[in-house]
């Protein structure tokens, strides 16, 4: 069965970094996409950065360029997102999913996406 689990979130002072994890089983991540995604409390979800794991190009959203760093390791099958210089207003419940399409470019429009993992809270104190 196809599945996408999050890790890596926490508490964090303001200025501070973490590193999130999306491990996938059931399916081989190289030969797909992968997105981040945010929602915070009473927002709508919001995307920060897709990487295509077939040529290893990437894309970041326009508000997310400098902070946030998207990387793969196929050989562990997992997608990270680096974040550096937290902020309190970058607290919300962080995803990952899937686009196991064929489209190129892969963005961010989280209805091209297949498969979504459960989320991982990040929370970013003052």
């Amino acid at each position: 069965q196809e599945k996408l689990v999050e890790s890596g979130g926490g508490l964090v002072q303001a200025g501070g970094s973490l590193r999130l994890s999306c491990v996938a089983s059931g399916f081989i991540l190289g030969h797909f996409a992968v997105g981040w995604f945010r929602q915070a409390p009473g927002k709508e979800r919001e995307g920060i950065s897709c990487i295509s794991n077939k040529d290893g190009t990437s894309y970041y959203a326009e508000s997310m360029k400098g902070r946030f760093t998207i990387s793969s390791d196929i050989a562990k099958n997992t997608v990270y997102l680096e974040m550096n210089s937290l902020k309190p207003e970058d607290t919300a419940v962080y995803y990952c999913a899937a686009d196991l399409s064929t489209r190129s470019p892969y963005g961010l429009d989280e209805w091209d996406y297949d498969y979504w993992g459960q989320g991982t809270q990040v929370t970013v104190s003052s």
